[in-house]
């Protein structure tokens, strides 16, 4: 989770600027996701931040796999949705930001509750954006690191 740079220092006196240029609220992003993979798997938007973008998932039948362990493909949907919707809060309305990349490492096995999921930029240049979407647990234990990389492209008028 970002932390304010301590008392003192030039990045104190200087904090970085907002990184999303669009204005949202995490009701107008779960409206969004309304009949959507994003809603199927009971994703929820909960917070933005300055420079972050945060939703939870259930660990549940939605997002198990047979063996009863989280499935990993439900932690890329998540991921991809978080570093997805963010990166389309960092451009201006006439480009849209579309993945490249996705990898995952799964690190600590989920079997209920909830997992959070925080996404946070790593490079939001012209061309592209490189995304860190941390995963954890219930008990704030890290379950999944995954980097999405996104092309930023013109909006399509279809």
């Amino acid at each position: 989770m970002p932390v304010d740079p301590p008392a003192g220092t030039p990045e104190a006196a200087h904090p970085a600027p907002p990184l999303f240029r669009r204005t949202t609220t995490v009701n107008h992003l779960n409206a969004l996701s309304r009949g959507t993979a994003i809603e199927a798997l009971g994703i929820v938007f909960t917070e933005i931040g300055d420079r972050h973008l945060r939703a939870t998932m259930p660990v549940d039948a939605r997002t198990l796999q047979p063996y009863g362990l989280l499935h990993g493909g439900s932690s890329v949907l998540l991921a991809e949705t978080l570093g997805s919707s963010a990166g389309n809060l960092c451009v201006e309305e006439d480009r849209v930001c579309v993945g490249l990349e996705i990898n995952a490492n799964h690190l600590r096995a989920v079997r209920d509750g909830t997992v959070t999921g925080t996404a946070t930029a790593l490079h939001v240049g012209g061309r592209t954006q490189v995304w860190e979407i941390r995963i954890e647990d219930d008990r704030g234990r890290l379950a999944c690191i995954s980097r999405l990389t996104l092309a930023v492209v013109a909006r399509s008028s279809d």
